[in-house]
């Protein structure tokens, strides 16, 4: 039998491709893969008493590409991010910039007034502001005497 010596380096290298595999598989299995001609925009969603605010990072992306949708509950927002040099005759050696089309649902809470959804796009960022619904909290409610 052979005395293979270890090499710190191998095993690490081992190791990160082992966590690279274990990552790209935890992102194929949950729809987040990054496949060429399509990108997956960063959300940060975040709420306080008033309402549910949204911020989808599209750096590059021009605000008539992107489109906004509600149907049935699921908020949906989609568009195309065009790679800049296509047809170009430049040789890339890195290209690690998400280009394609992107398309992100998420479900939405009934407590949500749809009605009053309000969007801005500045800056690269999307922000989608989401009021909640009167529901909850207290008044006084009248009571009235029969026959007046």
């Amino acid at each position: 039998m052979a005395i293979r010596k270890r090499s710190p380096e191998g095993d690490l290298l081992l190791l990160q491709d082992r966590m690279n595999r274990v990552f790209e598989e935890s992102l194929r299995d949950s729809g987040l893969s990054r496949n060429p001609g399509q990108f997956v925009p960063y959300v940060d969603i975040f709420e306080d008493d008033a309402s549910l605010t949204m911020k989808i990072e599209l750096p590059g992306v021009r605000r008539d590409d992107i489109a906004l949708d509600i149907t049935d509950g699921v908020l949906t927002i989609s568009g195309r991010k065009p790679f800049e040099h296509e047809g170009a005759a430049e040789n890339f050696h890195v290209v690690e910039r998400q280009y394609g089309f992107f398309r992100r649902s998420f479900n939405l809470t009934a407590d949500l007034d749809l009605e009053g959804i309000e969007a801005n796009y500045h800056a690269g960022v999307l922000e989608v502001v989401l009021p909640k619904t009167a529901v909850g909290g207290s008044r006084k409610v009248p009571i009235i005497r029969e026959g007046e």
